[in-house]
């Protein structure tokens, strides 16, 4: 009976040290005003340009009678995730490291392992906000139907989701500081990006650009969400390759993470 008796609260007292941790590291997301402007407000500003450009809302053969704004619905969903996990999360562990924050934790009762789960839970929630913003803009403002296979779509932004904080955990694991891992993080977004098609579509990639986008974390997500928003469940392939981005760059930043 003791024994069930002690576990218990111990249990409680961990879920809500961890909700409280959860609570003070959004605020200070939200308070430090980067992250909510570039990673919420920037991907909602981008689709109100694109959304005022005629050609836009115009049906394209080469997209199979879609219009360029339904494409890039999906590849501004990827373009938030993206920002989130390598701008955002990379930056604000490598910066806690450097300024002794996660070593200090170790002597808590905190621990620096749940200032790391905090993180994620709060990089994930603004990221399934800023899904439903687009979504809902889209749908209300410029009239782009929702995703017609609504599951596929899901699992598709929870396997992107997983894939780009896995990516983002990795550089925050090599990376020596805040800035070096702001760099970092800027220098893979924008090829990443690239294969995501936020400049070509990767319908109109030529073949060798568009192999190379099956195979990049952001490129397969796109995929994988252009075929939910059809109506179609995602290849195997596309949630493959997400799931090995997240496997093995998550294992490799678990092994690599310093605490100090």
């Amino acid at each position: 009976m003791s024994v069930t008796t002690t576990a218990a609260p111990r249990a409680t007292g961990s879920r809500s040290g961890l909700g409280r941790l959860t609570v003070t590291e959004l605020r200070l997301f939200v308070r430090e005003r980067v992250g909510p402007i570039w990673g919420v407000g920037l991907p909602l500003v981008l689709l109100v340009v694109f959304g005022s450009i005629p050609s836009f809302k115009e049906p394209q053969r080469d997209f199979g009678g879609a219009t360029k704004l339904e494409i890039y619905v999906p590849v501004l969903i990827a373009f938030s995730i993206a920002l989130l996990a390598l701008s955002s999360l990379p930056t604000v562990l490598a910066g806690y490291r450097e300024k002794g924050v996660l070593r200090r934790l170790r002597t808590t009762p905190v621990g620096p392992a749940r200032l790391l789960t905090a993180q994620l839970v709060v990089n994930v929630a603004v990221t399934m906000v800023t899904v439903i913003a687009l979504l809902v803009v889209a749908r209300v403002a410029y009239g782009v139907a929702l995703p017609k296979q609504p599951a596929g779509f899901v699992i598709g932004v929870l396997f992107a989701a997983a894939d780009l904080q896995a990516v983002g955990l990795f550089v925050a694991a090599t990376a020596g500081s805040g800035r070096t891992a702001q760099a970092v993080g800027t220098i893979l977004f924008f090829p990443m990006m690239f294969f995501a098609g936020l400049w070509i579509p990767i319908a109109q990639m030529p073949g060798p650009l568009r192999s190379i986008s099956h195979g990049t974390p952001l490129g397969a997500a796109v995929q994988a969400l252009l075929r939910a928003s059809a109506g179609h469940w995602p290849y195997g392939w596309q949630l493959l390759v997400m799931a090995a981005y997240a496997l093995v760059l998550g294992l490799a930043a678990a092994k690599l993470f310093r605490w100090e």
